[in-house]
């Protein structure tokens, strides 16, 4: 990997940020922002990498990429593209290649087929992968994975100085009691399920029910968190508002997942309606303002 150039269209809280990853075309000065040390504990010179690698997550974002691969190409590096973008089902997981140190995905795919996701298409079922080190899961239905795989991830966790974090996402209709008794014990700092459709709301506030009474408190709205799909077609502001009031009811502080088309095109009214619902001092207080905060 210290060889390999990564280059992404752009940044984001899980992208890499040593030494050879970038989400710009060769610096004119020869220098680069990043610092960090590899894993071999130097700081390498991307003018020495044999080759790069553009990794594209979303698929409005492969203009940018293709310009990012031509100007990396006339630099004089081979070049390759790959990705979720490009519908193509995902190996085993590297860790600090394509997401930052600390994130980990132990296996891909998911069994459902939500009419909104490419993950089922993409890679063709659940496969559960060779278990790597991180705290931050990633997996696209962890719950969906077998009782030893789950149970042997939690014991990765418990090897980490950090708390686990869920941000690929739960799936409340698969939490079982079990489930919550490990993610008691370990300490989750944080977990995130989601409400995409109307048939995600019962099992959401069954999930809600079943935290509770395995002893997960969500008094501050910090542990548990679920992401609520907002702005697709046919919604409403104010069928949305009342999804996210729900999701505060059923025991899960709500964070609005806006809707993208095909082109990643967004609603400018949607737009400001999110940003209502996705900063938590905001929704604490829009909360707070419609007596629901307990």
């Amino acid at each position: 990997m210290r060889d390999i150039i990564r280059v992404f269209p752009r940044r984001t809280k899980a992208t890499p940020d040593d030494a050879l990853a970038f989400t710009t075309p060769p610096p004119k000065n020869g220098r680069h922002d990043y610092k960090q040390l590899t894993l071999d504990g130097d700081v390498p010179d991307w003018r020495d990498a044999r080759e790069v690698k553009i990794s594209v997550t979303f698929s409005y974002d492969m203009q940018k990429a293709e310009q990012l691969a031509e100007s990396w190409h006339r630099a004089g590096f081979p070049v390759t593209m790959g990705g979720p973008a490009f519908n193509i089902p995902g190996g085993n997981f590297t860790p600090g290649m394509y997401l930052k140190h600390g994130y980990t995905i132990t296996s891909r795919g998911c069994n459902n087929a939500c009419w909104f996701c490419k993950v089922p298409e993409r890679e063709h079922g659940l496969r559960e992968l060779p278990i790597t080190e991180g705290h931050n899961i990633l997996d696209d239905n962890f719950l969906a994975c077998s009782e030893n795989h789950i149970c042997a991830v939690f014991e990765m966790l418990k090897t980490q100085p950090q708390k686990p974090i869920f941000t690929g996402g739960l799936e409340a209709r698969l939490l079982q009691p079990w489930h919550v008794d490990l993610l008691r014990e370990s300490k989750v700092e944080r977990m995130y399920f989601a409400y995409d459709t109307p048939e995600d709301f019962e099992p959401l506030i069954h999930a809600g029910k079943l935290l509770r009474d395995g002893g997960i408190k969500n008094t501050s709205g910090s542990r548990a968190k679920c992401y609520v799909l907002i702005g697709f077609p046919g919604d409403s502001m104010e069928q949305a508002e009342k999804r996210l009031i729900d999701t505060w009811r059923a025991g899960f502080f709500p964070y609005a997942m806006l809707f993208r088309d095909e082109n990643g095109e967004t609603n400018e009214d949607w737009r400001q309606f999110q940003r209502l619902w996705v900063r938590p001092q905001i929704v604490y207080s829009n909360l707070k303002n419609l007596a629901l905060a307990q």
